[in-house]
């Protein structure tokens, strides 16, 4: 079979999955009593209807049915992500002091109001998404006014880069981390990977001469900062200077983060080609380097394995989020880097996918193989990785095509 027909024929299947088994189940999900999509379904598929609903929940619904309707181009989408952003800017906009809060309790009052940067970068990505998919002005001039808080509160004028997290009126807080698990440093990579995702987004429909900068000194960020020169994985915590907080590494964050990054300095090349041209040449040299790290973690079934903690512990775990990357940088290391075998890797991936984590019961996929104790339907678990990572392919134009 030749490289066309395969991809032909991966797009079709991916197109199947993203419309017959992964956005219906969560169009079911709408909540029509209190608005927004319900905050949780554990995994023994349980509605959880007065669960909290998060902001990152709701803002990657909101990402994920508005590049649907986009890309698609299927107008029923679109009434989804409308659903989503109405409650987006009704319910966890911070009408006082700007920003997104946290979350908020199932019928839309306020419970965490604190401000974590990831979160608006989460919200800005679903913003100008919908905006691209529909021109709506309301969901660009939100998108902005997070651009803003992000850059006015979040962005360390000293050290470069960008902080954690603050209170509601962006005040200092003492516990500044995304989830239990995390170290409490004032900088991650998780944070300015998912700023850097947003504002790639943000820049294709706002040529703003601050956000190109913005853009621009993000990525140099994390080719002086972040990446480790020697070994190429991603370093996770840092303090306010960038010194590295332990020595953990993220197998499925490399694999994100190698593609993410080109796609981000693509655009600002395609902008402007005799600025960017050298940034675009140093990064795409750096994503490579970093897919062939991540695939250390790359298992004899196509599957890639989570991380090895600070402590040396390596966890194996077969998350859905990690083998929904490891397909689109194993895409983008066949598209962009000319490695042949890259494209059967990225198809070997997704039939791990399709054996091991697949709902075919009831739709959506599990946490990992086997697991119906994590959440089918959560704070971290939302139609985004997966649905990103079949639009990503069924969209995707590359040279070698």
């Amino acid at each position: 079979m030749d490289n066309q027909t395969t991809i032909d024929n991966f797009r079709g299947e991916l197109h199947e999955e993203l419309t017959g088994n992964i956005l219906p189940y969560w169009m079911k999900l709408r909540d029509t009593g209190y608005g927004g999509y319900y905050g949780r379904v554990t995994g023994k598929e349980e509605l959880v209807r007065e669960a909290p609903k998060g902001a990152v929940l709701q803002s990657r619904i909101l990402w994920t049915f508005s590049a649907a309707a986009r890309i698609l181009r299927n107008k029923e989408y679109l009434a989804y992500a409308a659903y989503a952003k109405d409650f987006l800017l009704g319910k966890m906009y911070d009408k006082e002091y700007g920003g997104i809060f946290w979350s908020v309790d199932h019928k839309g009052n306020i419970e965490d109001p604190r401000k974590q940067f990831y979160a608006l970068g989460f919200a800005l990505y679903g913003l100008s998404e919908y905006h691209r998919a529909t021109g709506d002005p309301v969901a660009l001039e939100k998108a902005v006014c997070l651009f803003g808080d992000i850059e006015n509160h979040s962005y360390d004028q000293i050290y470069g880069g960008y902080l954690e997290a603050a209170g509601r009126d962006w005040s200092e807080i003492r516990d500044l981390r995304l989830s239990a698990k995390d170290a409490n440093e004032k900088k991650t990579m998780n944070t300015h990977l998912h700023i850097l995702e947003p504002y790639t987004n943000l820049f294709r429909i706002w040529k703003d001469p601050v956000l190109e900068q913005s853009l621009a000194r993000l990525i140099e960020v994390f080719l002086e900062k972040i990446i480790n020169p020697k070994t190429h994985h991603l370093s996770l915590f840092f303090d306010e200077e960038y010194h590295v907080k332990g020595s953990g590494l993220s197998y499925g964050h490399d694999i994100e983060a190698s593609w993410l990054l080109m796609e981000a300095a693509r655009e600002l090349a395609d902008y402007k080609p005799g600025i960017y041209g050298p940034l675009l040449s140093r990064v795409t040299e750096e994503s490579k380097n970093i897919a062939y790290a991540a695939l250390k973690g790359l298992q004899p079934d196509g599957s890639l394995i989570y991380e090895v903690e600070s402590s040396g512990r390596i966890d194996k775990t077969r998350h859905w989020w990690v083998q929904a990357e490891t397909v689109v940088g194993l895409y983008y290391l066949y598209a962009w880097h000319k490695v042949p075998h890259a494209l059967d890797m990225a198809v070997n991936c997704w039939n791990y996918i399709k054996e091991n984590i697949r709902d075919n019961q009831n739709g959506e996929w599990f946490w990992s193989p086997g697991n119906t104790t994590d959440d089918k339907a959560g704070f971290w678990k939302c139609p985004y990785h997966n649905s990103r990572m079949c639009l990503e392919i069924i969209e995707h134009k590359h040279p070698l095509l």
